[in-house]
């Protein structure tokens, strides 16, 4: 975290020095606040949690196809 917001307030202020030369230390930055502390939030919020509910599965898929009604082909 503190490392995160040295890469962004550095790069701000080189930025206030000679515009562009900080560009590069805030995307360091904001790769670390996604790459990091991202997985470690969802983790928290997740952690505890019965998640087969919103899982994906093949049977669900054929119980709808077997009760959806057939089109009819009219052809006229």
């Amino acid at each position: 975290m503190f490392l995160m917001i040295l890469f962004i307030a550095g790069g701000y202020i080189f930025n206030m020095m000679s515009p562009g030369r900080g560009d590069k230390f805030i995307g360091i930055g904001v790769l670390i606040l996604a790459f990091a502390l991202m997985p470690l939030f969802l983790y928290h919020r997740y952690k505890g949690k019965d998640l087969s509910k919103y899982r994906l599965r093949l049977d669900s898929f054929k119980e709808v196809e077997k009760t959806k009604p057939k089109k009819r082909n009219s052809s006229v």
